[in-house]
């Protein structure tokens, strides 16, 4: 499981503790090297991936007195940006944010994939978690979920819904959508959220999308699209006064988008210590608590074993989710 932080007092006390564990290693890598970290965002700009990388990362850098040079590479819904991190020189310095896309689901969805999860990365610690929530044009009709399972019954694949690609979370999240409401909607693709969104703007005014939360959070807030409901037991506090899937009438309907630190197979345990320590550190600030939850995101942490456990589960959980939907590559 992923262990959400407690802004409390508590919880901050012992996420400095844990943290401190790390310290000896954190301030020998310090002095170890003063090369940049190359932090790869395996998605276009303007995604939930891209936003936390750009909140947390910049500031795990300054924690090893360094500086992290962030870069997109996105396609294959993740791939290629991960595949570039599986064959990176394993000394800590080439990392990059995963998450369920490219990590938990890309595995079963391309045969071929130029990466093994297991023998090419390390699971340094979860990062963070968000809601998916369904979003749509001001103008849409569809004001409710429950607009959408009508619409789309009366009009049978004839409503589009847009992804970051085949297999990404937005994509495997309206296939569950489809699954649990038994509809049909038909898949468009794309190289990342920012790209969907773009064009909901412009001409595709009658698709929708169902992205991590932080995705959209600040163009829902500026009224250029409209969130209707959300996946998770209870409202976010980024956007209380958007409903949860369960309240829409549709409970069985969930999905978690996580986040989560990986390094190259074979990098060094002092270097993997240290980037934990100043993970750690980083994520029990009040204030970067704070601010991933205006964003949607919920802080996590895991020690490395306890993030491999749930990577290895995550991925078993979405090959099941593949092979009953019968998703393709091509689809």
């Amino acid at each position: 499981m992923l262990y959400r932080l407690n802004p409390s007092l508590k919880g901050v006390f012992a996420l400095l503790v844990m943290a401190s564990l790390g310290a000896l290693s954190l301030t020998h890598a310090q002095s170890n090297s003063d090369k940049p970290i190359n932090v790869v965002i395996p998605f276009a700009p303007g995604g939930g991936t891209d936003v936390l990388t750009r909140m947390v990362m910049p500031k795990v850098a300054d924690k090893l007195g360094v500086t992290a040079v962030i870069e997109n590479r996105p396609g294959a819904a993740g791939a290629i940006g991960a595949q570039f991190v599986a064959r990176a020189n394993p000394d800590g310095k080439t990392l990059l944010v995963g998450s369920v896309s490219e990590i938990g689901i890309n595995p079963s969805i391309y045969p071929k994939l130029a990466y093994s999860v297991e023998r090419d990365f390390v699971a340094l610690t979860a990062l963070a978690a968000a809601p998916m929530v369904l979003v749509v044009h001001p103008s849409s009709q569809i004001k409710v979920a429950s607009d959408l399972v009508k619409l789309a019954k009366d009009n049978p694949g004839k409503i589009n819904f847009g992804s970051a690609g085949t297999g990404s979370g937005a994509h495997m999240a309206a296939e569950l959508f489809i699954f649990e409401t038994k509809i049909k909607l038909t898949h468009v693709p794309y190289k990342g959220t920012g790209a969907v969104t773009a064009d909901m703007l412009g001409q595709q005014r009658d698709m929708v999308l169902f992205a991590p939360l932080p995705a959209v959070a600040g163009i829902v807030r500026s009224g250029q699209l409209r969130a209707i409901a959300l996946t998770g037991k209870q409202r976010s506090s980024a956007m209380p006064e958007v409903p949860t899937f369960i309240e829409a009438g549709i409970p069985g309907f969930d999905m978690d988008y996580w986040y989560g630190l990986m390094a190259p197979a074979g990098t060094p345990e002092q270097a993997r210590n240290a980037l934990h320590a100043a993970a750690l550190e980083v994520l029990s600030g009040p204030e970067m608590i704070a601010d991933l939850s205006k964003q949607g995101l919920v802080p996590t942490i895991t020690t490395e074993k306890e993030f491999a456990a749930f990577v290895r589960a995550d991925m078993a959980k979405w090959a099941q989710v593949v092979k009953a939907a019968g998703i393709k590559a091509d689809q």
